[in-house]
């Protein structure tokens, strides 16, 4: 067991480990990959004989666990405060118990509307903003990294519970089966059946208890609500969903959040050209068997012969959906079905080498259009997030420089000035905000902008640039933040390397590391005899002085093909 439990993050959304009690096969617990949060089974597991038979009892006892979490959890929430009663259960559970009990609150507050007590609405709107405003209170203190996300998420979703009750209470709404009510995503106990259930209009979906340890979730803006309607009731008519947009629209991630949403594992597979028939149809046959939520992502990309194959199998399964079968014959085998399944296919139009879609495919598939989200509402909430107070405020000077930097800077390939580019600085500036308590807020965030942009601007740029930042945040200088001591070691290993340590040069190193730290891969962009290897050569050598261990490898596009580099799919 120990050996299959290193790939049990390709297996599931979040279990990272299995708690194994040594010196026998059986398993305690599981551990979320991300922020360690471990969560005890009811009873233990028996990890032993074929690894898909006990693979299946953990998938089981997982989802015991979570319900029985759920259910206990809902029991204790009215007997104290809401921020004391977060910290006492998993991030799951504390989630989809707040989803739960702001449905019921607000369907109480509805039933006291129609006995003739007004305000009902209103009062509860007060209610959920002091809650929210203890949770951001929380943020602001010294929490541990799991905490800080577990509230950081609860309160993401209930910036959204607070602005759809004030909707309601602004459109004048007062009857429970009005659209501007019906039309979220609902979550409730159901004592009968002893279950939780979500309602979006009038498709229903039973929550499904996947495992999602302490993740963060989407920021829920009116573009998502739409599309979670689209998505839901494409699934209640048992068709797959195909939202279709620009890049940097979120049509992968609201995929997946309505997963999440949903307690549903989702599987997300990007499409190339090599994808044929049989690794399809692999994918497919899994995801009937799993019930889980499969999500093909750049789906025009795979060439147009596969694609009408493709069309019959997604039939094949959608068939045996309607007409309620438990088993059903699938590429000449005959498979177990969970009706639970979804498939989902996201495109991005006039790229090249992308293909129209077959018709006998688009008939299966509803189409959602997406477009650019409201970039203003979304920073303002992960601002809110972070812990910052004037985060309206600030939300507008962000969004302005941006726009602005977009159409005033020149063109440059590797400007990006959209949502993901907003995000990594959001975070940024989080972390200096929670280094540095004593700092006014437009300072930390005027620095955040600053110090992560300025290494990427060209030349000509800087000066526009600093002007934009010096008319936003009028008569504010602050200084970089500096670190003397890893300055000294960069200027030690200059000299081992028989460099010159100049301080343009110093200043680049120290850029490059500042970006590591929230960039996966990084770009270093100059004419030739600018020194652009000897900025990564010196980093390297000041990890090694700083007894790091770097390890780096040279490769020469040229001389490596694609395949080499990234692996094909075996044609076997």
């Amino acid at each position: 067991p120990a050996l299959v439990a290193r790939h049990l993050t390709k297996l599931y959304d979040s279990m990272g480990k299995l708690n194994l009690i040594s010196g026998s096969k059986n398993a305690a617990g599981m551990v979320a990959k991300e922020l360690e949060e471990y969560v005890p089974f009811l009873e233990n597991c028996d990890c032993s004989g074929k690894v898909e038979v006990w693979l299946n009892r953990i998938t089981d006892k997982m989802r015991d666990t979570l319900r029985d979490q759920l259910k206990r959890s809902l029991t204790f929430y009215d007997h104290k405060p809401r921020h004391v009663w977060i910290f006492e259960w998993p991030a799951q559970p504390a989630l989809v118990g707040t989803q739960i009990m702001w449905t019921t609150e607000t369907n109480d507050a509805f039933a006291k509307v129609q006995q003739r007590y007004e305000n009902a609405l209103k009062d509860y709107n007060k209610k959920q903003i002091t809650q929210l405003n203890n949770l951001i209170i929380l943020l602001l203190g010294d929490l541990t990294a799991a905490e800080r996300q577990k509230i950081m998420t609860i309160c993401t979703i209930d910036v959204h519970s607070r602005d759809v009750v004030g909707t309601i209470i602004a459109k004048k709404v007062e009857v429970q089966t009005a659209f501007q009510w019906q039309s979220q995503l609902r979550h409730r106990w159901d004592p009968k059946i002893d279950d939780c259930f979500a309602n979006i209009c009038d498709a229903q979906f039973r929550y499904d208890y996947e495992y999602l340890g302490n993740t963060p979730r989407l920021v829920i803006t009116p573009l998502t609500d739409r599309c979670y309607i689209t998505l839901t009731q494409s699934l209640h008519l048992v068709m797959g969903g195909a939202p279709a947009g620009p890049a940097g629209t979120g049509k992968t991630e609201t995929t997946k959040d309505l997963g999440r949403a949903l307690g549903m594992m989702v599987y997300v597979f990007n499409c190339s050209e090599q994808m044929d028939y049989k690794s399809i149809g692999d994918i497919h046959k899994g995801l009937a068997q799993t019930g889980a939520w499969g999500c093909f992502d750049e789906f025009n990309r795979i060439s147009v012969e596969v694609l009408s194959v493709v069309a019959v199998q997604v039939k094949c399964i959608q068939d045996a959906i309607k007409s309620k079968k438990q088993t059903f014959s699938f590429l000449g085998e005959h498979i177990a079905l969970r009706t639970t399944v979804g498939v989902f296919i996201t495109m991005n139009p006039g790229y090249a080498g992308r293909a129209e879609l077959p018709e006998n495919l688009k008939a299966l598939y509803r189409p959602c259009a997406m477009v650019v989200p409201d970039f203003a509402l979304i920073s303002e909430i992960m601002l809110v997030a972070e812990g910052f107070q004037e985060a309206r405020l600030l939300a507008r000077k962000f969004i302005t420089l941006y726009t602005l930097c977009k159409e005033l800077l020149s063109k440059q390939d590797h400007y990006d000035w959209g949502l993901r580019a907003i995000k990594s600085v959001l975070v940024v500036a989080g972390a200096l905000r929670r280094d540095d308590r004593q700092r006014p807020e437009d300072q930390v965030l005027m620095r955040a902008l600053r110090d992560f942009n300025i290494p990427k601007i060209v030349t000509d740029d800087v000066p526009v640039f600093m002007g934009l930042i010096g008319d936003l945040f009028p008569a504010l200088d602050v200084p970089r933040k500096r670190n003397p001591e890893f300055e000294a070691v960069i200027k030690r290993s200059a000299l081992d390397l028989k460099l010159q340590p100049e301080d343009g040069f110093i200043l680049k190193i120290v850029q490059l590391e500042e970006l590591f730290a929230v960039r996966h891969s990084v770009f270093i962009i100059g004419f030739a005899g600018t020194g652009k290897s000897e900025v990564w050569k010196t980093l390297n050598k000041t990890y090694q002085n700083q007894k790091r261990k770097p390890h780096y490898n040279d490769l020469n596009p040229k001389a490596v093909t694609n395949d080499e580099l990234f692996g094909i799919v075996n044609p076997s």
